[in-house]
């Protein structure tokens, strides 16, 4: 019931009485309740929840309509206000904050309730017996995480780690033939070519879409159809199953009902198991951003064996001092995926019985990790690694002086004096083929069939 007070509010009422919510905004009774009862952080519900919510909402009332027991008007109405929503029309009309009640219930009022207000110029229309009907917020905002989760990983994540992938790989071809010095433990190590070293940046990165594609399947059970405890109290029979189709419908993206409910309602394996596979991607992308740094690193007193774009001033005390910014930037990315993967994992752990009542912070973090790997891997992507440059002389110049070069000897003289040579060339500052001349082992004619960096690596038939 809405009475008019002034123009700045209006009253409304729910079974806790009486509350003023301001008159320009459609929500109602609990979302202003939440709104003054959790002022903690600055943390909104996400867009995509929003989205997905839009998406749940339009279903339900399709799906109710097909069953018989929502009206025809009413359900043109509620879909024509879910429309809205999606246009984005009504953005300011949502703004809860994360630490909230944990089953996202305040949530799934707001949206109850603006759909309701909204709707109330065309038809009488209740936030419960109507919006709400065949659903609780306890299988709702559960859908509403997978449905918001399937398509910021379908639509974003992934398309944007495929193109870094994709850059990955046309660096990876230009530079097969190019061999440079390996490193293992930040020492010297045998020969490999910049495409080689690149194909492995680039592996990572399709062994990363590949777990996260295997683990999709396991957010496209939605709950919804389980209602309040996983009985499916209150739904039509077959509701489930409609309802699943309608949402698969609207937003292009295939998603089942629950074979359990009990199981939906409680569990958050799926998206604890997903984000494992993101974290991984995380982690990939952590290893080949401090590789091209160490790499990129100087301009002359590092290896500076790769040039990267140089984008903007890197100090205000040293002159032209140039930074590898973006490789920090997405750093700090990862690392904020981790610990968001660490909160993921113990929310999920979480909650009594019937429900899990840590679901807003569950999707926020795996939302917020979506958002900054997509965000970090384009801007990685387009301000770096597109620009990576071989620096050809620097390479030659490591090559040659690489002491590791002496395995190719080891088939011949055998490891103990393949190791004699290489330390007395180190010691007096020799090359390795005057050291190995000097101590007998091999002749000039075979140190020179033996000890080429081209066969080493593969390039050149043994």
């Amino acid at each position: 019931m809405v009475s008019r007070k002034n123009d700045k509010y209006r009253i409304e009422h729910d079974t806790m009485g009486d509350i003023n919510v301001p008159a320009d905004k459609y929500w109602g009774a609990q979302t202003q309740r939440s709104l003054e009862n959790f002022k903690i952080g600055s943390y909104r519900m996400p867009h995509e929840i929003i989205e997905a919510f839009a998406y749940l909402k339009k279903a339900a009332a399709i799906a109710n309509k097909k069953h018989d027991v929502l009206s025809a008007a009413h359900c043109e109405v509620i879909v024509g206000v879910c429309d809205e929503i999606l246009q984005g029309k009504l953005d300011d009309n949502f703004p809860l904050v994360i630490f909230q009640t944990g089953s996202g219930t305040q949530t799934n009022m707001n949206f109850n309730e603006v759909i309701a207000n909204r709707g109330k110029k065309y038809i009488n229309i209740h936030p419960n017996d109507h919006v709400n009907k065949s659903q609780s917020s306890n299988d709702t905002f559960p859908t509403a995480m997978h449905i918001a989760a399937t398509i910021a990983v379908t639509e974003k994540l992934i398309p944007a780690a495929s193109m870094l992938r994709d850059s990955l790989l046309r660096k990876e071809k230009e530079y097969m033939g190019l061999v440079k010095t390996g490193r293992t433990h930040l020492q010297d190590a045998a020969p490999l070519t910049l495409g080689q070293e690149i194909s492995g940046w680039r592996s990572m990165l399709d062994h990363d879409i590949e777990f996260i594609q295997k683990n999709m399947p396991g957010i496209s059970e939605i709950a919804l159809g389980g209602t309040a405890v996983g009985t499916g109290l209150n739904a039509p029979l077959g509701y489930d199953e409609t309802v699943a189709k309608e949402i698969s419908k609207l937003t292009g993206h295939c998603f089942v009902p629950a074979e359990n409910k009990f199981h939906a309602l409680t569990s958050k394996s799926g998206l604890v198991l997903l984000h494992g596979a993101v974290r991984a991607l995380a982690g990939d992308l952590l290893k080949i951003a401090n590789d091209v740094r160490w790499l990129a690193s100087g301009p002359r007193c590092g290896i500076g064996e790769i040039s990267i774009p140089e984008n903007e001033p890197g100090s205000s005390i040293m002159p032209g001092k140039v930074n590898p910014t973006q490789c920090e930037a997405l750093s700090m990315v990862c690392v904020q995926v981790m610990g968001n993967d660490t909160t993921i994992g113990i929310a999920a752990s979480q909650g009594n019985f019937q429900l899990n009542v840590y679901m807003p912070v569950i999707i926020h973090n795996f939302i917020e990790s979506v958002r900054l790997l997509t965000d970090g891997m384009n801007s990685f992507r387009i301000h770096c690694v597109d620009g990576i440059l071989p620096n050809l002389e620097r390479i030659r110049d490591n090559l040659n002086k690489s002491l590791m070069l002496v395995t190719a000897l080891n088939p011949k003289v055998g490891y103990e004096s393949a190791a004699k040579i290489a330390k007395k060339a180190h010691a007096e500052g020799k090359t390795l083929k005057a050291a190995a001349l000097e101590l007998g082992l091999v002749t000039e004619s075979e140190f020179d069939e033996l000890v080429d960096p081209g066969k080493m690596v593969g390039l050149v038939e043994q």
